[in-house]
């Protein structure tokens, strides 16, 4: 019969929640539960059980009850009369249903922490059993009190004791509330107010044991973060500015040094851990200066600082500033001084820099392991809410005072009914915040530590599911209801930051937030756009009306508007993406790509704020969209396909000039090709220099047989000479640029029996025609062929016969020639032509023996009357990318010395290619280690930033970018932060001197 009892009563405790039944059965016979009492089925029936199973840990409560029993019949230094009395109070408590019972088993089954707090000092159980709501007055007393009177404690254990004595009531409150994500204002307002009791009992401390320090100054403690928002977790560092005055007739250096010891005193109070723990650290970092600064400052200090050096996020915090202790009146004297320089700093000419470089040292706070259980700094938590309702907040602040709270669902709501804020999305973020913030705070409330991340073990979330009202496979509800949540705060910020700005000039719903003309000028400007009014008109064209495109185009912008405003130039990406949505508006494929394939839409939108080069190319071509649809449709094609296919357009067309336009046609497309793929860094410097290249290459071979069809037609009769196009410079070395000219020489020979004029004639004339096929306006950039490398010039027939060229390499040739040779390339043309005339030249660029000294001298002098003569008037020599100091030509010029001296006996040398060049010559001795890297590094970099300069711009630009917004450009497409250009000329002037200095010795004073 006992086993059947024994048997039943553990399934009872299983169904109850118990995950240790057998246990739970011996605890509830514990003596410590009995004693005074008759036998516990006829006194407590079911009562404790079914009270144990509302509570989040029932195993863990029942434990700590029997322990808080056990240490309050044995408590030591009181009357056995006055301590059995406790004893039975207690019991009486626990008898009888009611709210006090199921606070002290709420306690003990959620916080392991503070049943150890109640086992140490069992008369706080009343504490718990008997809590109601309390003012900060009233915790302030009690602490203050607690430390002028600590009893057998010294004052920094009474403050814990008594601290956590406070604490006990507010978590008693909390964890038997009927609906723990309601209250979290209320519980998250009390342990505010038992923070700034703290502290004033803190100060009271340092005063007490520094009393002459407290004589010279009034010191006041300004509570950040959440402590000054009165929304402050369980266990979070407390963020305080501390602020003095001198007493009268004091010295300000004097009041400042007492003020420091004070404010030393105060943290070391709050922060060290003595026998009785440790309450929270006090941090002080976001004091002017961060930690480098003084602890302590005067009102006129702290104010001069902040109208001239603090940033953004500065005024940010300032945001939730408010005196918590001290000289409450020298507080507020301190925010009068600086509360309206936080409504100002939305109008700062660096707001929106600062405002991404926040969002930047956020997202690197997050270690990678922990992200994915982040409920603070991962995606979609808290510091998202917190963040974007900050943000909005300094926005639109300015102008509304209403906006202007420290608590974060106080001002959710006020930007909600000002209508910032949709209501839908106002609501949705005020539950998903309550949520995630309650998660917290039981999460922390467990063992009173500092923690941010979603539990991992079953028995944890199994605690916390059920702390948060689930019941049922309550370890999977929960983690389900986090991360619904998170995934709504996530989208939420597109919604809330840019779907007002839709509804100022589109028909949205009625729940949609309606923004001002003013106030989403306000916004679009906070955001990054330097004309918000041409923003708005964009916005107006794309959205405005009801047709399926304009309703696709309400769901997508929000999104979108966000990764404009990521970029460098978020006008140029919204301005765009009209054109091309204009232009392929009517187009099914177009909207539904963007809209159901996510990856598309956000491509699509870094592309076009990050290079109006690519835009450019796009608004050209609408139709290559598509290739943003697929991975593998930014993949730059083969020299071989891309011909093969411009051969094939070329020749469905009947005119010359048709067959050229769809030539350049397809150019353009693989141009934006290749700028796509480099812009997502997916391809390289070098893998970049080849695509070009071969681009290139495969453009000047579809032209040149245009042209010679062109020429066989006009004078009716077939060719009487092979053409070949030898690519010279950068084109030839296969490392061409963006804004690379086709620098190129142009080869015929004559067929057997050919009249040497008539050849020579229909020659000139096909690259006539090529080149003027190429120079001219057409939907893809014009292709300039630069011929002056060719001997004699631009005093030279601009296309020679292989024996003419032969002649005079035999009689004329100079060292400039050899030299401008050594990357001579066969692109286009006649390929065995091509191998005649290589074989010509590379006795000539590799000359036998090297280079005599006379011509070494001779290419020296040549290099420094190029650097006082062709570099432009009024450029500067440190940042011109080609000709300046440290700049290609320094790197060109040494490497191709080394060919010309050396080539001709090692035949690593003998590349075409800059760098490989570079590293031959690097391994074969004739370069000093150091002096390659810096070369090496110098040109790359040049390279990149040019390179950069053009897809940003969309022309060239040869210089270091003066214009900020230029800068930034140029280091985004870098891989940069988009707030990093200065960093990046600064990096660039220090690679320049070191290769400068590298080509001197290499160049210049080399035997």
């Amino acid at each position: 019969m006992a086993s059947t009892r024994a048997a039943s009563a553990g399934a009872t405790l299983a169904r109850l929640g118990f995950a240790d039944p057998a246990r739970a059965q011996q605890l509830l016979a514990d003596p410590a539960l009995g004693g005074l009492l008759d036998p516990l089925d006829d006194v407590f029936g079911d009562g404790l059980p079914d009270a144990l199973a509302r509570v989040a840990d029932p195993d863990l409560a029942l434990l700590a009850l029997v322990r808080l029993m056990e240490a309050l019949r044995r408590q030591e230094g009181r009357r056995t009369e006055e301590r059995d009395r406790d004893v039975s109070h207690l019991i009486a408590a626990l008898r009888h249903p009611g709210p006090g019972r199921d606070r002290l088993l709420g306690v003990l089954g959620a916080s392991t922490a503070l049943g150890d707090h109640l086992v140490a000092h069992p008369e706080h159980w009343r504490c718990v059993v008997e809590a109601e709501p309390r003012s900060a007055a009233e915790r302030i007393r009690d602490l203050v009190t607690a430390v002028r009177e600590p009893g057998e404690l010294t004052r920094d254990d009474a403050l814990r004791v008594a601290y956590r004595r406070e604490l006990l009531g507010i978590a008693a409150l909390d964890v038997t509330s009927p609906d723990p994500v309601a209250v979290l204002p209320r519980t998250a307002a009390a342990l505010a107010d038992l923070a700034e009791a703290a502290l004033e009992a803190a100060l009271a401390i340092a005063t007490a044991e520094l009393p002459v320090e407290a004589a010279r100054c009034d010191l006041a403690v300004l509570g950040m973060g959440k402590t000054g928002g009165h929304e402050l977790n369980y266990v979070s560092d407390v963020d305080v500015i501390f602020v003095v005055e001198p007493a009268e007739g004091i010295d300000e250096d004097v009041a400042v040094a007492s003020g420091t010891a004070l404010a030393t005193r105060l943290m070391r109070a709050c922060s060290a851990s003595t026998a009785h723990g440790t309450l929270w650290p006090v941090d002080a970092a976001l004091r002017p200066e961060g930690k480098q600064g003084p602890l302590v400052r005067t009102v006129a200090s702290h104010a001069s600082y902040y109208a001239r050096w603090a940033k953004t996020w500065e005024f940010q915090a300032l945001l939730k500033a408010r005196p918590v202790a001290g000289d409450r009146a020298l507080g507020e004297a301190y925010l009068a001084a600086v509360w309206p320089m936080v409504w100002e700093a939305a109008g700062r000419p660096d707001f929106v820099v600062d405002v991404q470089a926040m969002r930047r040292r956020v997202e690197e706070h997050v270690p990678p392991a922990e992200a994915a259980r982040q409920l603070k700094l991962g995606p979609g938590g808290l510091r998202d809410v917190e963040f974007s309702v900050q943000l909005l907040q300094l926005v639109h602040g300015r102008s509304d005072e209403r906006l202007r709270s420290r608590t974060t669902l106080d001002a959710l709501a006020a930007l909600s009914a000002g209508g910032y804020v949709g209501r839908e999305e106002a609501t949705a973020l005020d539950t998903a915040y309550r949520l995630l913030r309650t998660l917290e705070h039981r999460i922390q409330l467990f063992r009173l530590r500092r923690t941010h991340l979603m539990p991992a073990a079953h028995a944890d979330l199994r605690r916390l599911g059920r702390a948060v009202g689930f019941r049922g496979d309550a370890e999977a509800q929960v983690v389900k209801a986090w991360q619904a949540q998170a995934r709504e705060v996530r989208r939420i910020h597109e919604r809330l930051f840019y779907r007002p700005l839709l509804a100022a000039v589109a028909r949205l719903s009625s729940d949609e937030a309606r923004l001002s003309a003013e106030a989403a000028r306000d916004r679009l400007a906070a955001l990054g756009f330097r004309d918000p009014a041409g923003a708005l008109r964009h916005l107006e064209a794309l959205t405005t009306g009801v047709s399926r495109r304009a309703a696709i185009q309400r769901t997508l912008l929000p999104v979108m508007l966000g990764w404009f405003a990521d970029e460098a130039d978020p006008d140029a990406g919204l301005l765009a993406f009209r054109k091309v949505s204009e232009s392929l508006g009517s187009s099914h494929w177009y909207l539904k790509m963007l809209r159901d394939e996510g990856s598309s839409a956000e491509r699509l939108a870094h592309v076009l704020a990050r290079s109006r080069f690519a835009a450019d190319l796009l608004v050209s071509a609408p139709e290559a969209v598509q290739l943003l649809g697929d991975n593998a449709g930014t993949t730059p094609r083969t020299r071989d396909d891309i011909a093969r296919r411009m051969a094939t357009s070329a020749a469905r067309r009947s005119t010359p000039e048709e067959a050229v336009s769809a030539i350049r046609a397809i150019r353009r497309t693989e141009l934006f090709r290749i700028a796509v793929a480099d812009l997502g860094r997916g391809i390289g410097l070098a893998e970049v220099g080849r695509a070009l290249t071969d681009l290139s290459a495969a453009l000047l071979q579809a032209t040149l047989d245009v042209a010679v069809r062109q020429v066989e037609a006009s004078t009716g009769r077939p060719m009487s000479t092979r053409i070949l196009v030898v690519g010279m410079g950068r084109l030839g070395g296969g490392e061409a640029g963006y804004a690379s000219d086709a620098d190129v020489i142009f080869v015929h020979d004559p067929l057997p029996g050919a009249a040497e004029a008539l050849a020579q004639e229909q020659a000139t004339d096909v690259v006539k025609l090529l080149r003027r096929h190429l120079s001219q306006q057409g939907p893809d950039p014009a292709l300039p062929v630069d011929s002056d490398l060719r001997p004699e010039g631009k005093n030279g027939p601009i296309i020679r016969s292989l024996a003419s060229y032969a002649a005079y390499y035999a009689r004329w040739s100079l060292v400039w020639e050899s030299q401008a040779l050594l990357r001579a390339t066969p692109l286009a043309g006649d390929a065995e032509l091509g191998d005649r005339f290589l074989r010509l030249v590379d006795p000539l660029r590799w000359p036998a023996g090297g280079l005599i000294p006379a011509q070494v001298r001779e290419v020296r002098t040549l290099k420094a009357r190029m650097e006082t003569e062709r570099l432009p008037r009024g450029a500067d020599r440190r940042t011109h990318f080609k000709l300046g100091e440290g700049g290609l030509s320094d790197v060109e010029w040494t490497v191709q010395l080394v060919q010309l001296c050396h080539a001709h006996s090692d035949p690593a040398l003998r590349t075409t290619s800059t760098l490989g060049a570079l590293a031959a010559a690097r391994a074969g001795g004739y370069l000093d280690g150091d002096d390659a890297e810096a070369l090496e590094e110098a040109w790359s970099l040049a390279s990149r930033m040019r390179n950069a300069s053009m897809l940003f711009r969309g022309r060239p630009m040869d210089s270091l970018p003066s214009d900020v917004q230029d800068a930034n450009g140029v280091a985004r497409i870098l891989g940069l932060p988009p707030t990093s250009g200065q960093l990046l000329a600064e990096r660039y002037r220090r690679v320049s001197r070191r290769a400068r200095s590298a080509m001197r010795r290499a160049f210049y004073d080399a035997p």
